[in-house]
C-alpha cells in the first residue's frame, strides 16, 4: 500500500509556475511572433522590388540605343536608374591605355579588356571591347602607362560602340584588392583606372561592348558581347521561411495559452 507522504509527492513532479512567469513567456512569444511576421513581409516587399528591377532591366535591354550620358548627366547616372541601359558612343580609342581586368567568363578564365575612348565632344568613356584568353595576356603587352599630355588630341580611328551600360566596381574582387602600381586589376573600377593613367574628365561608368565591335585595327581582337544578366531572387523563399516561423511560434504561443500549461500557484 502507498504511504500517504508519497501519494502527496506524486502531483509536484511539474511545479506550477507563477503568474508573472506567464504573462514573460506570452510577451516573449508576442514579441517572437511580430518579429518573424515582420521580417516576412520586409522580404514580399524586396520580392516585388526585385521583380520591377528585374522588368527595368529587361526593358533597357532589349530597346533601341540611346547616346551615352554625357558630363551633364554623370552626376545623376545610378545603377538603379541606369545600369544596362543599352547606349552608343562614337570617338576613338587609346588603345595604349588599355587595361587587363582579370575575368572568369563562358569562354574560361582570362581578361576584360577596358580601354578608354575619346568621344567627340571631348570627354573620355572607358569601354569594356571583350574578353581575352589569359595565354594572350603577355608581360608588357598591357603596360601602366600614364597620359603625358591631352591624349585624345591625337585623334585615331573613329568608331562607334553600342553596348550596354555598367556602373563602375570599385575596390576590387572578392578578397582581392586592385593594384594600380603593378598593373593588376580584379574590378573595372573606373576611377582607380583614370588615376592611374593620368586620364581626366572621365565618365563615372563603363560601357560592355556588343558582339563583334573590336576595330580591324584592334591590336588585338576582344570578343565582346559576353555581358551576364542574372539576379538572385530568393526573396519568396525567405518571405515564407519568416511566416513558417511566426505561425510556429503563433501556434505554441495558443495551445500554450490555451491548454493551461502555465497555471498559477493559486
Amino acid at each position: 500500500m502507498q504511504h500517504p507522504r508519497d501519494q502527496q509527492a506524486g502531483p509536484a513532479a511539474h511545479p506550477p509556475r507563477s503568474a508573472f512567469a506567464r504573462r514573460m513567456l506570452a510577451a516573449a512569444g508576442l514579441l517572437l511572433f511580430a518579429l518573424f511576421f515582420a521580417l516576412g513581409t520586409w522580404q514580399v516587399v524586396r520580392l516585388q522590388w526585385k521583380l520591377d528591377l528585374i522588368e527595368r532591366v529587361e526593358s533597357r535591354v532589349h530597346a533601341a540605343p540611346v547616346a551615352a550620358p554625357g558630363p551633364e548627366r554623370w552626376s545623376q547616372v545610378s545603377r538603379d536608374t541606369d545600369e544596362y541601359r543599352r547606349v552608343r558612343v562614337a570617338g576613338h580609342y587609346l588603345y595604349e591605355f588599355t587595361a587587363p581586368v582579370q575575368a572568369l567568363s563562358e569562354l574560361g578564365a582570362g581578361f576584360w579588356l577596358l580601354t578608354p575612348l575619346c568621344t567627340a565632344e571631348g570627354h573620355i568613356v572607358f569601354i569594356n571591347r571583350g574578353f581575352i584568353p589569359a595565354a594572350e595576356n603577355k608581360p608588357g603587352t598591357y603596360a601602366a602607362r600614364r597620359a603625358a599630355a591631352d591624349p585624345c588630341a591625337h585623334g585615331g580611328e573613329r568608331v562607334e560602340v553600342s553596348g550596354l551600360l555598367r556602373i563602375s566596381e570599385p575596390g576590387g574582387g572578392f578578397l582581392r584588392e586592385n593594384d594600380p602600381a603593378n598593373n593588376r586589376w580584379f574590378s573595372r573600377d573606373v576611377q582607380a583606372l583614370a588615376a592611374a593613367r593620368g586620364l581626366t574628365n572621365v565618365a563615372p561608368y563603363f560601357i560592355d561592348a556588343g558582339k563583334n565591335q573590336d576595330p580591324a585595327g584592334a591590336p588585338e581582337r576582344a570578343v565582346g558581347g559576353l555581358t551576364v544578366i542574372s539576379f538572385t531572387n530568393n526573396h519568396l523563399v525567405y518571405a515564407l521561411t519568416w511566416y513558417a516561423l511566426a505561425l510556429m511560434v503563433g501556434a505554441a504561443w495558443w495551445w500554450i495559452g490555451g491548454h493551461g500549461a502555465v497555471v498559477d500557484d493559486d
